[in-house]
Formats: C-alpha cells, sequence, structure tokens
C-alpha cells in the first residue's frame, strides 16, 4: 500500500536533512545513491533491472523551490552511466544535465557529485538514466517541488500527495533492446504498463477529502490515458504551470510529461480503479491500481472504464483546453501572466522535421536530415576547452532541407536572450514527444498538415501555458515559443528513447562569448574529463 503524503510533514523531514543553511529558505540536501542490478519478477518473468539503493522505481525526492541538491551518485554497472533531471531548468548550470552533451560517463565502480539548485520552479518532474538505454531497465524516479512557505498556492492545501509513475514496459534486457536498435531494427511493441514499477497498487484516502495526484509518463515510447472510475479530476499544474482548473474525465500524458490533479473522495466509499492505458496502438496495454476508501472493505467493481473512443483529433483538442492561469504565481510571487510572451516578436523561426531514414543500410531517426551522433568529448568540454573537430555548428539547417540524410554531431547556434519561434514538423505517421533541457516553453499552437507562416493566426498568443516536453501528433505541427535566458549548451531531443538513442536529438548552444558568472556557473571542481578533454585543467 502507497501511504499519503502529508505536505506538512514534508517540510519538517527537510528541515532535518537541511542541515546546512544559507537561510531559511536555501537549505542544502545531501543525497548518496548507489546505482545496482537486482531481479524482479515483474511482468511475470524475472528480468534484471536498475535499482538505486535498491530500490525500484528509485527514491523520490521531495524537495522546495530553490533548495540546492548535492547528490553523490556512485556507479556500481558495467557500464558507464548518467542520470538526468527531467524538467529540472538547471538555471546558468547545464553543467549538471546529466547528458552526454555536457557530462562525461560515470565509469564503473567509480561516482560524480551533482550539485544543482531548484531554483524559481514548483511541480512535477521526473529524473531517469539517459545513458544507452539504461531507462528501459529503470533507474527511474520522481522529483517533486513543493512551493515555498511564503508563496501562496490557487487551490486549498490537499489532504494528501500520490505520485504515480507511469509506462510502457519490456520483458527484454536493455542490452538486448540496445543490440537490437544497433542493428537497425525498430523499438518493439511493449509487453506491459507499470504504475510505480508494479502491475499492482493502491491508494488510500478518506472519504470526503481531496487528494494530489501527480501522474508522470515514464515510459519508451508509448503515449497513455489516465483515468480514475467514478471521479473528475481537476488539472491544477503541468510541469511548473499552474493552469486553468478545468474539470476532464481521463487526461492523455505523452512520453517524459508529467501533470498534477486534484481528486476529491466523493463516491459511496468502496475501491475504484485507477487506470492507464496505451493511446493510438492496435493493442491496448492497460494497468490499473486501486483508489481505497480507507472507511470500506469494498472491493473494485464493474468494468475499467473505458479510454476516450476518439484518437488524434479528440487529443489535440483536449491539449488546447491547457490554459495558463495568468492570475497565479508559480514558484515566484508575482502572477505567471506578467510576462506578456505574445507580444514579443521572434528574432528568428526554427522548423524541425523529423524523419527515419536509412543510413548506411540501418534505420536511423534524424532532425532536418541530420541524424545526431555522440563524441568521445562531451560538447560543453569541447566549448569549454575550445577543442576543435568535436561538433559542427553548420550541419543542422534551421529549416527541413530535403537532402539525403548524413550522420552528424549537430549543434544550432544561439544568442543568450534570443526569443525564438520553433516548430515542430511531423510528417511521420506515428506520435511524436519533444523535450528541451534548459528551460520552459509556451506551447502555441498544434494543428493537422505542413506548417506555414499563415498558421501564426491561430496560435494562443495570450494563455499558453509553459512547460518542458510536447506532443506533435502524425502528419501534423506544434509550435512553440522560446525565451533563451539561460546560457549553456541543452539537449533537444525525442523522448521516445529508440528515436534519441539512434539520432533524433541535437544541442542549442545558448551563448554570450562575453564570460561572466551573471550568465552561467563555471566549470565544476569536481568535473569528470574524458575524450579529448583528458589531462586538461578546468
Amino acid at each position: 500500500m502507497v501511504k499519503s503524503f502529508i505536505p506538512h510533514l514534508v517540510f519538517g523531514v527537510l528541515a532535518v536533512l537541511g542541515v546546512s543553511l544559507v537561510n531559511a529558505e536555501d537549505p542544502y540536501l545531501y543525497f548518496t545513491w548507489t546505482v545496482t542490478y537486482g531481479t524482479r519478477s515483474i511482468l511475470g518473468v524475472p528480468q534484471q533491472v536498475i535499482l538505486i539503493n535498491g530500490q525500484f522505481p528509485g527514491p523520490k525526492l521531495d524537495v522546495v523551490t530553490n533548495n540546492n541538491i548535492i547528490l553523490n551518485l556512485i556507479n556500481k554497472l558495467d557500464q558507464p552511466f548518467l542520470m538526468t533531471w527531467n524538467g529540472i531548468k538547471q538555471r546558468k548550470n547545464s553543467w549538471q544535465d546529466g547528458v552526454l552533451g555536457t557530462n562525461c560517463p560515470i565509469p564503473p565502480n567509480s561516482n560524480y557529485t551533482y550539485k544543482f539548485q531548484a531554483k524559481d520552479q514548483i511541480g512535477s518532474y521526473t529524473y531517469f538514466p539517459s545513458t544507452l538505454m539504461h531507462r528501459a531497465a529503470g533507474g527511474f524516479g520522481a522529483l517533486n517541488i513543493i512551493h515555498r512557505s511564503v508563496i501562496p498556492i490557487p487551490y486549498a492545501n490537499p489532504d494528501g500527495d500520490f505520485t504515480l509513475l507511469v509506462g510502457d514496459w519490456f520483458k527484454a534486457n536493455h542490452k538486448t533492446l540496445q543490440q537490437s536498435l544497433d542493428s537497425g531494427k525498430s523499438m518493439p511493441f511493449p509487453d506491459g504498463v507499470l504504475i510505480n514499477g508494479q502491475t499492482q497498487a493502491t491508494f488510500t484516502g478518506d472519504q470526503g477529502k481531496t487528494y494530489m495526484f501527480r501522474f508522470s509518463n515514464v515510459g519508451l515510447s508509448t503515449s497513455l490515458n489516465f483515468r480514475i472510475q467514478g471521479h473528475k479530476m481537476k488539472l491544477v499544474e503541468v510541469e511548473g504551470s499552474h493552469v486553468i482548473q478545468n474539470l476532464y474525465d481521463s487526461l492523455d500524458v505523452h512520453v517524459g510529461q508529467s501533470i498534477t490533479i486534484l481528486v476529491t473522495l466523493d463516491q459511496p466509499p468502496k475501491n475504484y480503479y485507477i487506470v492507464a492505458s496505451t493511446r493510438f496502438t492496435k493493442t491496448v496495454l492497460t494497468a490499473t491500481a486501486a483508489l481505497h476508501y480507507a472507511n470500506s472493505n469494498a472491493p473494485v467493481s464493474g468494468p475499467v472504464p473505458a479510454a476516450p473512443a476518439n484518437g488524434f483529433d479528440w487529443s489535440m483538442e483536449q491539449a488546447r483546453t491547457y490554459r495558463w492561469n495568468l492570475t497565479s504565481n508559480a514558484a515566484r510571487p508575482n502572477p505567471q501572466g506578467s510576462f506578456h510572451y505574445g507580444t514579443i516578436t521572434p528574432t528568428k523561426t526554427i522548423v524541425l522535421a523529423n524523419s527515419a531514414p536509412l543510413i548506411n543500410g540501418k534505420l536511423r531517426y534524424a532532425v532536418n536530415g541530420v541524424s545526431y551522433i555522440n563524441p568521445d568529448t562531451p560538447l560543453k568540454l569541447a566549448d569549454y576547452f575550445n577543442i576543435p573537430g568535436v561538433f559542427s555548428t553548420n550541419s543542422l539547417s534551421e529549416l527541413p532541407s530535403g537532402r539525403a540524410a548524413t550522420l552528424a554531431t549537430s549543434v544550432m547556434a544561439t544568442s543568450l536572450h534570443d526569443f525564438i519561434e520553433v516548430v515542430f514538423q511531423n510528417n511521420e505517421n506515428t506520435m511524436q514527444a519533444w523535450h528541451l533541457d534548459g528551460y520552459d516553453f509556451w506551447v502555441v499552437g498544434f494543428g493537422s498538415g505542413q506548417w506555414t507562416p499563415d498558421k501564426r493566426k491561430s496560435y494562443n498568443l495570450v494563455d499558453a501555458l509553459t512547460r518542458h516536453t510536447t506532443q506533435v501528433y502524425p502528419n501534423s505541427w506544434t509550435a512553440i515559443l522560446v525565451s533563451l535566458d539561460n546560457q549553456g549548451m541543452w539537449n533537444v531531443r525525442s523522448t521516445l528513447w529508440d528515436r534519441q538513442y539512434l539520432g533524433q536529438q541535437f544541442y542549442l548552444r545558448v551563448w554570450n562569448p562575453v564570460r561572466s558568472l551573471a550568465n552561467e556557473y563555471d566549470i565544476p571542481s569536481n568535473v569528470l574529463l574524458c575524450g579529448q578533454a583528458v589531462g586538461r585543467h578546468p
């Protein structure tokens, strides 16, 4: 049974952990995580999984806005390993992003201490391995950022707080999946869906009380629909944005996305189904948990609630109902709507088209005809040490080129404080999702077919929400606006992990030539060096 989490108890725990205080609101929290293999029977078959301190999924990180996290990660696997913090902006600090473009992987039987701050953020996030196909074996967990006590929230404090990490799951070993992708094969269909690493779970609450549910899609490749039998779900937060609090019967959550809802236990006391099922798949995989009323022993009954009968069009219309709460604050006291993003003229427009070409006879995935390959030297180190030949800022065009697909270590150059329009153009028949490290962005438009400048007439330039991951429907486009106010080397990637692994990613270099701590923190004193950076001194 998963027990409820009471907000004021969390603050007490954090106070104990924060042994070194800068001030009352900015404690330092210290963690040591050991990453190992273990065996779990998840879908009825014993299989190797990745554990953190013996846990699958990994430990839940509950922190407060502006907390500083000092996390020593010890790698006991037989392969190099990195952890990334999905949706954490790493303000001025891409050194801690935990992807291969910014960090050397941690060698086996070695460690690295991450040092980062939950700066000016609230909401539900996740962490997961960014190396190879480790994510297919676990190593993921929840990272929840709670508002500071002095900052009001636009709803009453819930009576409890539940985290649901839900995703597709494969019985195959992560190395087997990697070898299959390396051979040119596409990702197989998943074997099941898990909720918090299990096929069964129970969440208990009291009748008449209201509970927060933090739902994250931690899977590899499949969109999910989430619903609770007999209960309305009030959407309150999406990846750090407080939103207009609409009620929903079910919600689509795409790979890499997180949402936060409130549910009032206002039904007759018994158990009710919590359902997560795959979307847009010929075979529908379903996982169920139980919402248990504490004053009842009645089991779940009746049919499992069905997913929406309609597909992509229905989902796109639902996405358009997600709106920024303009009068609410988020992590800071000023209202979200005080930044009038819709009045700013973009400095440039970038159109990114995904594709699935064959390169050298093998399946790859590409962006504007370029399939990304990881160099032996992280881009961030190559940039810092002025190491030539590691990456190119000329290989990736800002518009689809139509040329034959190529392999390259592609970096797109931008300037600090640019305000850019990015269009994700999906000309394939499959669902896509894109993530940008270091930022959130305004999702201003969805549409079918080809994007053209005339489509700007349909943009929401008033109350589009900000988030870090957006979906792109088949044969459709999604438009975002991004304020490039965070200097660094930032990964732009497909959240569908097989596509990311086989090249559907690149890096955005947000740069100011004047080196200043006001723009970016200096290289960490404990930085790991690899490739052509070995032997150099920070």
